[in-house]
């Protein structure tokens, strides 16, 4: 186990998920880590690849949000909904999905200009790796409580 897992480890371990905002930015913090990490980015690679990637995240958790306002929120009554209302939400899904996709592909874009295209795969499964993490370490110290 590499010194980040320890560290991910213990964060998740001491972690109380009343207090999202404060928990989302010690997650952040723990990924900007492991990524950095992962990707062993040179000071100059850093200096161009963060605020690219920063840029990406922000974008992707707005298109997050608005799809749990707008279509997550009223799916949990889908029920109720008329067969127009229901085609209007299915239509919005449709196009936040496709807007999350050109997000996506033009931030693989951007990224890869940036650092080499090996690195941009690094980065994919560093992210995948991340989560894969914190879910486990998550799961466990839920089933321990």
């Amino acid at each position: 186990m590499n010194k980040l897992a320890i560290i991910i480890f213990l964060f998740v371990s001491t972690i109380s998920f009343g207090q999202r905002n404060q928990d989302w930015e010690k997650i952040n913090t723990l990924k900007v880590a492991f990524i950095t990490e992962k990707l062993s980015l040179s000071s100059k690679e850093a200096q161009e690849f963060w605020p690219v990637y920063n840029e990406y995240q922000e974008k992707r958790n707005a298109l997050r949000k608005k799809s749990y306002h707008q279509i997550k929120n009223k799916i949990k009554d889908a029920d109720s909904l008329s067969e127009k209302e229901s085609e209007k939400l299915l239509a919005l899904h449709m196009q936040i999905e496709e807007e999350e996709e050109v997000l996506d592909n033009d931030f693989l874009n951007k990224v890869s200009k940036v650092i080499s295209a090996k690195k941009t795969l690094l980065l994919l499964r560093s992210e995948e790796e991340f989560k894969r993490q914190l879910m486990k370490q998550y799961r466990q110290n839920k089933g321990g409580k």
